[in-house]
C-alpha cells in the first residue's frame, strides 16, 4: 500500500514535467531582410528548430559547420531552422547579425530578440541552446538541450542529442533525452 502511495505521489510530483510545454506565437525581425517572422509562419512545418546563439560566442562559432550540415540534411524533410541571437553586446548588434548570417552563407531566417522577450519565454539561457518544437496544429517543446556532446571537436562526437530527437519527431517516436547546452550565458 505504502508503494502505491509513494508511486502515485511521484506521479504528480513528476507527471507535469513530463507533458510537452506549449509554446506561445511569436515574432521577430530577420536581420537578412528586415521582414517580420513569426512562429505561426511555420505551420506547415512538421517541426521547427529554434537555436538561440550568438555572433561572438566561441562555443556558438564551434557549432557552425554542424548547424549548416543539419539544415542541409532536414530542410526537405518539413523541419524549419530558426536562429535567434538574443545578445545585446555591440558585436551582436542586428547589422552585425546582418554581417554573420551572409558571411555564414545560411537560408534561413537569423531573428534579433534584443528585448529578450522570446528568450525569456523559452527561459533560455546559454548560446547555443537548442529547442526542438513539435507541431501538432500548435507548437509545443519535444526537446531541449544541447546539439550534441561535444561542442569543441566535432569528430569526438558520440551523441548527438538534436538529430536524434530530429529523427524521433519524424517517426512519430518520443523524445530522447539529451545533454544540458553548454555556451556562453546570455546576459540580461
Amino acid at each position: 500500500m505504502m508503494k502505491n502511495i509513494l508511486i502515485l505521489s511521484l506521479l504528480l510530483v513528476f507527471g507535469g514535467s513530463l507533458s510537452a510545454q506549449k509554446v506561445s506565437n511569436f515574432t521577430l525581425k530577420d536581420v537578412r531582410n528586415n521582414k517580420q517572422v513569426s512562429l505561426s509562419d511555420f505551420s506547415n512545418a512538421k517541426g521547427v528548430v529554434v537555436i538561440f546563439t550568438s555572433n561572438v560566442c566561441p562555443y556558438s562559432v564551434y557549432y557552425e559547420g554542424r548547424i549548416t550540415q543539419l539544415i542541409a540534411q532536414y530542410k526537405d524533410k518539413g523541419i524549419q531552422f530558426l536562429l535567434i541571437n538574443s545578445h545585446t553586446e555591440n558585436k551582436e548588434s542586428e547589422s552585425e547579425m546582418a554581417n554573420k548570417i551572409a558571411a555564414w552563407g545560411l537560408d534561413v531566417p537569423y531573428l534579433a530578440d534584443k528585448d529578450q522577450q522570446v528568450l525569456d519565454a523559452f527561459k533560455a539561457r546559454k548560446s547555443p541552446e537548442v529547442f526542438l518544437l513539435k507541431n501538432n496544429g500548435s507548437f509545443s517543446i519535444f526537446y531541449h538541450g544541447a546539439i550534441d556532446n561535444n561542442p569543441q571537436v566535432a569528430t569526438d562526437v558520440k551523441e548527438r542529442y538534436l538529430k536524434d530527437n530530429i529523427e524521433a519527431l519524424l517517426k512519430g517516436k518520443p523524445a530522447i533525452a539529451g545533454g544540458r547546452p553548454t555556451g556562453c550565458m546570455i546576459k540580461r
